[in-house]
Formats: C-alpha cells, sequence, structure tokens
C-alpha cells in the first residue's frame, strides 16, 4: 500500500496535535481518499439521529490551490448508519485549525466511536477560482437544450 510520499504527488502537510492521532493514510494503491481517523481519549457513543463533532487531532496545510473534500465511508454507512453530515465537507487551503469530522447516526441504534477508527476519508483535489461576471438579463446567459428544466427533468434512469 502506498503512503502518497512526495515523489507520487502534492504535498500535504500535517501536525499531530493529539497523541493517538494517527496520520492520513491510503487504504490501498488505487485508493481516492486519505482515511481519517478519531483522535479520542475514550469512546464516543452516538445516539440515533445525533450529530457529533469527532476530532483527528490533525492540522494540516493543504497544497496552494487545492481543497480538502471530507467524504463519508462507504463501510460505516452500510454498516452502521454513520455518515459525514455536510459531505462533502470542505477544507479550504488557507484553514489552519484541527481537521474535525461532522457525523450524524442515521441508524435506530446508538454507535460507539473508539479511539482510532477511521471514521471519513480526506479527498485532496484542485480548485478553480472563477472571475463573476454579472449580466444584465438572463438572455446574456445563452441558451441550452435543457433550459430552465430543474430537479428531475432529464428523466429517470
Amino acid at each position: 500500500m502506498s503512503s502518497g510520499s512526495a515523489s507520487t504527488g502534492v504535498g500535504l502537510r500535517v501536525v499531530r496535535i493529539h497523541p493517538g492521532a494517527r496520520l492520513p493514510r491510503y487504504a490501498s494503491d488505487g485508493a481516492a481518499g486519505l482515511d481519517l481517523t478519531a483522535a479520542l481519549d475514550a469512546p464516543l457513543e452516538v445516539p440515533s439521529l445525533a450529530r457529533v463533532k469527532v476530532p483527528t487531532g490533525l492540522v494540516i496545510a493543504l497544497p496552494l490551490g487545492h481543497e480538502g473534500q471530507v467524504r463519508p465511508r462507504s463501510g460505516l454507512a452500510i454498516r452502521d448508519g454513520l455518515t459525514v453530515l455536510n459531505a462533502p465537507g470542505t477544507i479550504d487551503e488557507d484553514y489552519r485549525g484541527e481537521v474535525a469530522v461532522l457525523l450524524v447516526n442515521l441508524s435506530a441504534e446508538t454507535v460507539v466511536i473508539q479511539p482510532g477508527d477511521r471514521i471519513a476519508q480526506l479527498v485532496v483535489a484542485p480548485v478553480t477560482r472563477v472571475v463573476v461576471d454579472e449580466r444584465a438579463d438572463v438572455d446574456a446567459l445563452g441558451t441550452t437544450e435543457r433550459g430552465v428544466g430543474g430537479f428531475g427533468s432529464t428523466g429517470r434512469g
């Protein structure tokens, strides 16, 4: 398994601020996201429909022009009903606080998060910054085949 060394991609600078914090790592060579783990001093009970902010014990410096996308882990979602509340959560490149994961328990049972459990994944992705160009009316935006069709307008399938 790859640890995402500097020779294979862009660098992610990380500082552990909790003794139980684990460095983010890819679970396989083909994984898109780095696993984030819970930096807890004791197990954390998450009752049904409760929301919790779980610390990772990490402060990161994302590469310039990139964001961190905090995404759910599919295993936690299907097995325990835990998912990232604001998925994907966004970490801006200039944020220097502790990375925390907002989880919600969508199951009918209490779920217990143990110290060191993998709780989410972090995808580091490039960001395109745009220049806002206000126009006087909708016609100035041009037309498309879809037009004003919104939710569900392109059909099922």
